[in-house]
């Protein structure tokens, strides 16, 4: 074999590695995804149906009710589920009727990767 064509050979080999390494998906792909389960409890701690929840990304959209991440309402049993979130702090407005959590702990902690986070929020 000539020099040119074993030199055209190892060329090959190491694109042909580096394209089929890169052509598999990533782990971090395979990770499950972050959720966060709101149940809006009134002030007996009653679940509340049809409440209307709004989740936010910074402190200063919630204050100003503006861009809204996510919207959705409670069901039956007051619950209502956010996917596909990043691993930080959120901030929630939940409301029905006249009632609402204004002023009661509105701030998530920091949300755990690839699990389902759960937190209660009262509304009164």
């Amino acid at each position: 074999m000539s020099k040119t064509f074993k030199y055209l050979m190892a060329i090959s080999l190491v694109l042909g590695s580096v394209l089929f390494v890169n052509s598999h998906p990533k782990a971090e792909a395979q990770l499950l995804p972050t959720k966060l389960r709101v149940t809006v409890l009134d002030g007996n701690g009653n679940y509340v149906d049809n409440a209307s929840v709004s989740l936010f990304a910074s402190e200063d959209d919630y204050i100003n009710s503006k861009d809204p991440l996510k919207l959705d309402r409670t069901d039956k049993k007051g619950r209502v589920t956010f996917k596909d979130l990043g691993p930080k702090s959120y901030y929630i407005d939940a409301r029905k009727g006249d009632k609402n959590n204004d002023g009661r702990g509105s701030k998530t902690d920091k949300l755990q990767e690839g699990r389902i986070n759960k937190v209660n929020v009262v509304i009164e």
